[in-house]
């Protein structure tokens, strides 16, 4: 079923609203006002075209819960937990007053995303660049080029361990010796090689 469209809230005397507590400065409370919720409201809403049962989480609270994970590298239990004790992230994701409990399981946020889709999250990217675009934060500049930084490639690394360390040292000690003409009763070269796989396993 679609879910239902959130009423506004009034002041509460014992409750601050969050943009009481908040800085409006932070870069979360910024963000929530350049990008278009409204956006997910109706196009998310076409999801879910059955009548009956029970109403769907709202669409601006995981978009935010999906924008956060994404942002921070956070799981989905993760990303609501810190929910619960982030002020910024419960006004990004359009709550009005401070809340202490989860707003939805973290499985629900599994069962979005294989509503939505690639169509949906595609969505979501499209609203965070015009919301960069709007900021000035980005330009088409910067969009028509893709940086690949290859630093996360694997590479054939050898760590420097003791034994590696100590059979190095012995090279360079013969290399010495031989280049100051001084004769070693036995250099270990040929048994040096069996002592360090000894020593890997």
């Amino acid at each position: 079923m679609k879910p239902h469209p959130r009423a506004e809230e009034q002041d509460d005397l014992l409750r601050p609203r969050l943009t009481d507590m908040i800085d409006l400065r932070h870069e979360l409370a910024k963000l929530e006002k350049l990008i278009d919720w409204e956006f997910f409201e109706t196009e998310w809403a076409g999801f879910f075209p059955s009548t009956t049962g029970r109403p769907a989480t709202s669409p601006r609270l995981v978009a935010g819960l999906l924008y956060l994970q994404h942002a921070c590298r956070l799981s989905d239990e993760a990303v609501v937990a810190r929910w619960v004790e982030n002020p910024y992230y419960q006004h990004f994701t359009g709550e009005v007053f401070f809340q202490h409990r989860p707003p939805i399981d973290p499985s629900s946020l599994t069962r979005w995303r294989k509503r939505i889709g690639e169509e949906g999250a595609e969505w979501l990217l499209t609203k965070t660049i015009e919301a960069g675009r709007t900021s000035g934060a980005i330009d088409d500049g910067s969009l028509s080029r893709v940086a690949v930084d290859t630093t996360v490639m694997e590479k054939n690394i050898a760590h420097p361990t003791d034994a590696r360390l100590y059979e190095k040292a012995r090279r360079q000690l013969v290399a010495l010796a031989i280049e100051a003409g001084i004769t070693l009763r036995q250099n270990y070269n040929r048994l040096a090689p069996r002592l360090a796989l000894q020593a890997g396993r």
